[in-house]
């Protein structure tokens, strides 16, 4: 691309040509104003590169040729007077043009049209670079809330880290290329839930029944659709699924062998039962199964989510879970029911929760934040503390996030895995703190 110097001579030198065309004889020709353009030219120019406001760059132009020598001036002054004398004298017309450009104004118009030039030609080639300056997205996870030992070995806590860190670099690395808010939530959910660490997936509790039953749910902020399933026993990835529902259906929110029909249909991926055991959940279940004969109902709970908000302003949540350990009877909690567990709106907030089911659906605790915002005029934040300050405490907790590109994460129990990531720089992974 010609920079607004080489523009501004390329002008000028065109102006010359069409004054020498129009005014024969033009004085502009003359020696010692012609050794002068250059200069003045080329200053204005190299201000027009720098992208220097039109008035600072006509203003120095002018005080350049108003600050050049007055002898010298004066002496082509006197050669010009000379000459149109003797033309008069003659009867011939002037060669002097009186209404042809003076050097002063063809360096200032000149270089102003080379600014103008260049500065579209910039505008072409250079736009990629303005666009790739960093989009405005934010994203927050989650692993589950409850009762998580602090006491637990550094190995272990480490692990739990490294997991946190690893699928938020996945929702990061799609809306940090632009990618769709969507796409982050499915593919981070979709991680966790191939991580035996946590409850959704493999690694899913087991029923009162010694099985595993498996919901999800997924809501696009944009168009208010959104999937959902429950009681799954064979699918891989429930939180596909629920995607499949929502763009492959005409329906929101499928059950149980239903359900599984549906997966076959759609070609999902599917397992042995078996897949989803894991060592340590089998001992859950006996732990949780002797507290029972006991009397005894602790608060054993985990989901896993994920709320974004990407580069073009649409949001979307996604949560997936095995349930509650030692559940009975097909129950179902939160997290497939839309306004309870999982809720995105454009404009509002995107929420997934985690906890004891039964008190988000009673609360329905996703969609009560985003009315809080949408018709309480409240803050994110705000909102999410009043709403799960309304709960029980241990009950559990969400992460949200706005359309601002806020981000929110409240809990009342003993701790939350978590983490956040936006395009300001922030990452960031949490249990307890």
């Amino acid at each position: 691309m010609p920079s607004s110097l080489e523009i501004g001579f390329a002008l000028d030198r065109r102006w010359y040509w069409m004054s020498e065309q129009k005014f024969p004889g033009n004085d502009v020709a003359s020696p010692t104003e012609r050794s002068k353009k250059p200069d003045l030219l080329r200053l204005a120019s190299i201000l027009a590169a720098a992208d220097l406001p039109y008035a600072i760059i006509g203003g120095v132009a002018l005080q350049v040729h108003q600050a050049e020598p007055r002898t010298t001036l004066d002496t082509d002054l006197a050669v010009k007077r000379s000459h149109n004398s003797t033309a008069c004298r003659s009867n011939q017309p002037p060669t002097r043009n009186q209404g042809g450009p003076s050097v002063k104004t063809r360096v200032l118009v000149c270089s102003l049209l080379g600014l103008v030039f260049s500065t579209i030609a910039s505008a072409q080639t250079s736009a990629p670079s303005v666009l790739a300056s960093p989009p405005r997205w934010a994203l927050a996870i989650h692993g589950g809330a409850g009762v998580i030992d602090k006491s637990m070995p550094e190995a272990k806590k480490a692990e739990y880290f490294a997991s946190l860190e690893r699928v938020l670099k996945i929702g990061q690395a799609i809306l940090a290329k632009g990618g769709a808010a969507l796409d982050a939530v499915e593919a981070v959910v979709r991680d966790l839930e191939n991580d035996p660490r946590f409850n959704a997936g493999k690694g899913a509790v087991f029923t009162h029944d010694g099985k595993h039953e498996l919901d999800a749910a997924i809501m696009n902020g944009e168009t208010l659709a959104c999937g959902a399933v429950a009681g799954l026993t064979t699918v891989k990835n429930p939180i596909s699924l629920a995607r499949a529902v929502m763009e492959k259906s005409p329906h929101v929110f499928l059950i149980g062998s239903g359900a599984e029909s549906f997966a076959s249909e759609v070609g999902a991926e599917r397992v042995a039962p078996e897949y989803f055991d894991t060592p340590e959940r089998k001992e859950q279940l006996e732990k949780a199964l002797a507290e029972e004969k006991a009397g005894s109902v602790p608060k054993r709970y985990g989901t896993v989510g994920a709320v974004a908000l990407d580069s073009r302003g649409h949001l979307a949540a996604a949560t997936s879970t095995g349930g509650m350990t030692n559940k009975r009877w097909g129950r179902v909690g939160d997290v497939p029911v839309i306004g309870a567990g999982t809720f995105a709106k454009d404009g509002v907030c995107a929420v997934s929760a985690t906890g004891v089911g039964e008190q988000f659906i009673r609360h329905t605790v996703a969609r009560t934040i985003a009315a809080r915002i949408e018709f309480g005029g409240l803050g994110l934040e705000a909102a999410a503390q009043k709403t799960i300050g309304e709960l029980e405490v241990g009950d559990g907790g969400i992460v949200a996030v706005g359309a601002d590109g806020s981000i929110a994460w409240v809990f009342n129990s003993q701790g939350m895995f978590r983490g956040a990531a936006n395009s300001d720089g922030r990452f960031e992974v949490k249990i307890w703190e």
